[in-house]
Order: structure tokens, then sequence, then C-alpha cells
């Protein structure tokens, strides 16, 4: 993996963290649910709910989301009254839909409560707040000097102390290396600086260490491990599974129902179809003209690679219904997972062929 070549740090400030912020101030990202570097701490709705839509999802993905969320429902207790259902629909194609559930289990207990916990420890107590987001939020929203890690972090102290450990090993031993750099008064801008730094410049490859502010205190880069470091962890096997979705039209409208509220896609609206399973499915719900897609929908989870085969047929008089399907007008569909919204378009262009 290629490495920049060193060379001094611009910013020569002796203490590690005040250096890094010095960076964070001139180079820290703008965006939507921060509030601008040196100034007063920003809301912990917005810090909370910004944490859980970027666990496993871009910034890019992220950014492009976050305001018409927090439009929708400006505060935690606006979130705290919604229905779980509209927040799952708004929560279409951010992933991991489980994290949807927690957010308004959560909005309800912190509401209950008043508002959200101060410290790290409290706010961990919450539904669906693990270590990382509760010392994300205590760190940025409250100010408690506290280091959250993330894999961009942990990689950046990997590098810095040459520390030799798989990735997923990483988190306490890089909270305790950095701990002693959190500067006192800053330290929400730290813990948004680190994951810049890891972000934007301590990349998984090609790291930019020339503009690194702790290029001078990096181990890794002095060793000449930066490409070795952090070790990667053993990838489990993935599953593969295959099934079938059914979309059937009737009068301008398309059966949909909900999945099932444990498991993947739980509790989000999809197409009807078969089991997820080991073999290639053929069954349909009743006779029909049905038309097949040549291909299947392809589409990876964490730990499962689907292959979702589609069949589409357009009735002339309603189906034998079954008691978990809902209609729904085509052009007015609720949001669905990135999975559905493209076996819908897959099965929609079956119909319209001549």
């Amino acid at each position: 993996m290629p490495v920049e070549p060193a060379r001094l740090p611009i910013v020569l400030a002796a203490d590690p963290g005040r250096r890094l912020l010095a960076w964070y101030d001139r180079q820290g990202r703008a965006l939507p649910w921060r509030a601008p570097a040196g100034g007063p701490a920003p809301d912990p709705y917005r810090v909370w709910l910004s944490e859980v839509m970027l666990q496993q999802t871009t910034v890019a993905t992220v950014r492009g989301r976050f305001e018409g969320f927090v439009a929708r429902w400006p505060d935690v207790f606006a979130l705290a009254r919604a229905d779980e259902a509209d927040v799952m629909a708004a929560w279409a194609g951010l992933g991991y839909y489980a994290r949807a559930r927690s957010l308004v289990a959560c909005a309800r207990e912190v509401a209950r409560r008043g508002g959200f916990p101060r410290t790290a420890e409290e706010l961990g107590r919450l539904p669906g707040i693990g270590p990382y987001t509760a010392a994300a939020v205590a760190a940025i929203a409250f100010g408690q000097p506290v280091v959250p890690v993330d894999a961009n972090v942990a990689r950046v102290a990997a590098r810095v102390f040459a520390i030799d450990e798989p990735v997923h090993r990483l988190a306490a031993v890089a909270r305790t290396k950095l701990s002693p750099w959190v500067p006192p008064d800053r330290p929400g801008d730290f813990a948004q600086a680190l994951m810049d730094l890891g972000a934007t410049v301590c990349r998984p490859r090609v790291p930019a260490c020339a503009a690194c502010p702790w290029a001078a205190d990096c181990r890794a880069l002095a060793q000449g491990q930066v490409a070795q470091l952090p070790r990667p962890r053993s990838r489990p096997s993935r599953r593969q599974a295959r099934g079938m979705a059914w979309w059937i039209e009737w009068n301008g409208r398309v059966a949909l129902e909900r999945r099932p509220p444990s498991g993947l896609l739980g509790g989000m609206p999809g197409l009807p179809g078969t089991n997820w399973g080991g073999r290639v499915p053929s069954s349909l719900p009743f006779p029909g003209l049905w038309r097949y897609a040549a291909q299947p929908v392809r589409h990876r989870f964490t730990h499962l690679d689907l292959e979702l085969s589609v069949a589409a047929v357009r009735l002339s008089a309603p189906p034998p219904f079954d008691p978990g399907w809902a209609w729904h007008p085509i052009d007015a569909l609720p949001g669905l997972p990135t999975l559905y919204v493209r076996a819908a378009a897959v099965a929609r262009a079956l119909l319209a062929a001549p």
C-alpha cells in the first residue's frame, strides 16, 4: 500500500491534543449535525441521531437524509410521539433497520426522563446505545472527557501507538492511549477531530501521512508499518440464500406485507414472497399469467448474500387475499428497503414489456 512521504507537520504545538485541534479548526468537515469548531456544544438530539444514522452508513448518504428527518421530528420529544411505522418508512435506504426501532424506543425513554443523561455510563443504559455512541454523545454534546472509538479512531490509534492487535480488539486500548491527549476544555471537538482524521487523512488505503498533524508522533510511520496496521480481523464466511418476491398488481395497487419484527429488514414493508433459504424458489401464491425476471436481484447483507427472484402478475380481479397483505397505490408506495425498491423496478419493467 503506497504511503505519502512524511514531512514535519505544519502545526508544531508540543501537545498532541492541541496540535490535532489546530488541524481540526482549519480542516474539520462541515456537517449538518455539528456545531462550528470551538463554538457551543450542539444539541444532543442531533448528535445522537447522527451517530445512530452513521452506523454502517456513509456520511454522504446521511448528509442527504439528516435534515429531512430533523425537519419532520425536530427534537427527541417529537420523535418519541412518532408512529414507529412512519419512522421505519423514513429510515428506508439507510439500512440496518433494527436501528430505527431502537431509535424510537430510545426517544421514548429519553422523553420519559425529561431529556438526555449527560454521562457515557448513563447514556449507555438507554435502548440501542452502545459504548461508542454513548461516548460520542457524552463528549460532543456534554463536554465529557471521554474518547469515542469507532473503526476510524481505532485505526488512528493503532498506527500512532503501533498497537499490534486485530481491529476488533482495539477499542479499549485505543481509548486508554488517547485519553491523556484529550484537551479538558474541548473534548467534543477532540472527538470529532479524531473522527475526521481517520476519515480523511489516516485512511485505510493510501493514508495522507504528509498532511497528518500527528505524523511526528506516529510510531507506525517511523517504523514503516502504516500499511500493516491495524491488523485485519478474520472475516466469517458469508451465507448464501435465495428467495422469490411476488409483485401482485390489481386496479393500480400492489400487495405489500410487513416483515417479521426480528431478523433481516425486520418490521419493514416489502413484497410478499417465499422464505429465504438455500434452494432456488419456485412457489407462487396462486395461478395466473406470471412473468419472471431473467436475473435475480442480488443484495448483500452483513453476513448474507441474497439472490431474490422476481415474479410479477397483473390481475383483472382481486386474488385470494392473504390476511398479511395490504394494498397500496403503485405510485405512492411507503418507504421500501433498497432490496424491494430494486425488485419493484424489475417487476414494473416486466409488466411494461410487450
